[in-house]
């Protein structure tokens, strides 16, 4: 198949990216680099032999995103382009809202009027509010915050979509917390600023970007009073993507939905020593106030997918640590060096 991969050169796109040309499909990448480097083009086509095509524009450009698809004989999409963190979305809701929705709004018209019958759609964990220990996908789906309310929105405008239209296919992947790097330590996350997330937090510590890790809260009921949460290497991540699209040709449902996680929770401390082990030392780290928002314990319910899909999750947490390491200690200052 003919893959457009919107925001392929970010983190999880360039890693499915990888597996969907292993998998012996033609890939396409739409990306405005907001939140991704053009580094990445060159170093996708160093590990697998392939030149992928770009179009670097933003799909919110309803002109350009037609174009694009009235240019290309697409079979399918996968979609992964949006912005990201909960913190700036509280902060600058409005932006959250335009973009997100916007540019789903933008790509979904252009699949129709060019007969794209397949979607796999990059959601969240956050559609499960603070109900996110054990999640199943028939549970209700809100939000604490507007990041993951857009992430609602798009999963129930896809939804009528789909049902709406007699041949589209819409996948919804629910994931939680991606971690991990190509284990040829060539490519991994590199985000901008500070990091919003644990796992890229430690590993800039550990190369002494960072002073030190705060941990948020010591006092909530888990293992050891720090928060808990489903950690899935990318590269697992990746394969639930190109499993999930290879079911849409295979399903006569009109919407299909799978978390992806391993069904087990490590806590903030647990992945601070493991990261330590990859390292070879102690990392400093000084325990803060609680974050708004922070729920004590997430962890997902993947037996779905587990039985769907006939996916699951391979890594353990030591190989996230190790093959994060693995990038971030090549890479120091990421793709911009």
């Amino acid at each position: 198949m003919k893959i457009l991969v919107s925001g392929g050169a970010g983190y999880i796109g360039s890693h499915t990216v990888i597996q969907l040309l292993d998998s012996g499909h033609d890939v396409v990448i739409v990306d405005n680099f907001s939140n991704s480097h053009p580094t990445v083009l060159g170093r996708l086509e160093a590990l697998t032999g392939t030149a992928v095509p770009l179009h670097a524009f933003d799909l919110c450009d309803h002109d350009k995103t037609e174009a694009l698809f009235a240019a290309e004989d697409f079979d399918a999409v996968i979609h992964f382009a949006g912005f990201k963190a909960v913190g700036e979305s509280v902060a600058k809701p409005l932006d959250y809202y335009e973009n997100n929705l916007g540019s789903t709004f933008s790509l979904v018209r252009a699949m129709q009027k060019n007969d794209v019958s397949k979607l796999v759609f990059s959601s969240s964990a956050t559609v499960y509010g603070e109900e996110q220990a054990g999640a199943t996908e028939d549970q209700r789906t809100y939000a604490t915050n507007p990041y993951g309310w857009t992430k609602v929105m798009q999963e129930q405008i896809l939804s009528d979509v789909a049902r709406a239209a007699p041949h589209l296919r819409v996948a919804l992947l629910r994931y939680f917390n991606p971690v991990g790097a190509h284990p040829s330590g060539t490519i991994g996350e590199d985000p901008s600023g500070i990091p919003n997330n644990l796992m890229p937090f430690i590993a800039q510590v550990a190369v002494g970007k960072r002073e030190r890790l705060s941990v948020f809260g010591d006092d909530y009921d888990t293992v050891d009073g720090t928060g808990v949460r489903d950690y899935i290497h990318v590269e697992d991540l990746a394969a639930g993507h190109v499993a999930a699209l290879e079911q849409l040709t295979r399903t006569h449902e009109p919407v299909s939905v799978w978390n992806l996680g391993s069904g087990r929770g490590t806590s903030v401390l647990e992945l601070l020593h493991a990261f330590e082990k990859a390292v070879g030392h102690e990392l400093p780290y000084e325990v803060v106030a609680r974050r708004s928002g922070d729920v004590a314990t997430s962890f997902a319910d993947p037996s779905k997918a587990n039985v769907e899909l006939g996916w699951s999750t391979r890594r353990s947490v030591e190989e996230m640590c190790a093959d994060t390491w693995r990038w971030q200690s090549q890479n120091p200052e990421g793709f911009k060096a």
